[in-house]
């Protein structure tokens, strides 16, 4: 295994860990959703740019499958902070391009969860 499906096997785990033990909130927590998506999603993101851009050696199928569900992994952490339970279903090229469009990892968080409702 190279150091970079190693680091994405360890983004993933991590990911699926951290959903498997989070509940949907009673009250919603907007700190933990800010964590979840700074320190959970926004990596996979970026370790999926830095893959992209070259940096590092080629993504793999699996190594993208991996970043996708980690991505899915720390939306559905992310809303479950929020009292939602969902399964986003997003690529996590579409979270890369939502970074980029917005230069905010929460709002990315946001836009892709839809969660909280901001009617």
């Amino acid at each position: 295994m190279t150091d970079g499906e190693a680091d994405i096997a360890a983004l993933a785990a991590r990911a699926a860990t951290a959903r498997a033990l989070t509940e949907p909130a009673d009250t919603p927590d907007a700190a933990a959703a800010t964590d979840a998506a700074r320190d959970g999603l926004g990596p996979v993101v970026a370790r999926y740019i830095e893959a992209r851009t070259g940096r590092l050696e080629r993504l793999s199928a699996d190594g993208l499958g991996r970043l996708d569900r980690a991505c899915n992994d720390w939306l559905a952490v992310y809303a479950r902070c929020h009292g939602v339970d969902c399964d986003p279903g997003v690529p996590v090229r579409t979270a890369a391009e939502t970074l980029v469009d917005t230069h905010d990892v929460v709002a990315t968080a946001r836009l892709l969860t839809g969660v909280p409702d901001e009617r």
